[in-house]
């Protein structure tokens, strides 16, 4: 865990992938790579529920296989 990795106040990004529809997608928010070499991702659907936390390193990889189709949709 890390103490003051404080998701209240964190800036979220939504998915380029979201419809704009409210439908299944994902925010994460990146000002946290820098400063803890996290990224914290969440439902956009839940704003106020939990966030997982991935390492930057992952993060990257998996954006890197989603935008090269690597992953069935």
């Amino acid at each position: 865990m890390i103490p003051d990795l404080d998701l209240a106040t964190a800036t979220w990004i939504k998915s380029s992938y979201s419809e704009g529809n409210g439908g299944a997608c994902i925010e994460f928010s990146p000002a946290h790579s820098t400063t803890h070499g996290v990224v914290p991702v969440r439902d956009s659907k839940v704003p106020g529920g939990p966030a997982i936390v991935v390492c930057a390193a992952g993060w990257s990889s998996f954006v890197a296989t989603v935008k090269n189709g690597g992953l069935p949709s």
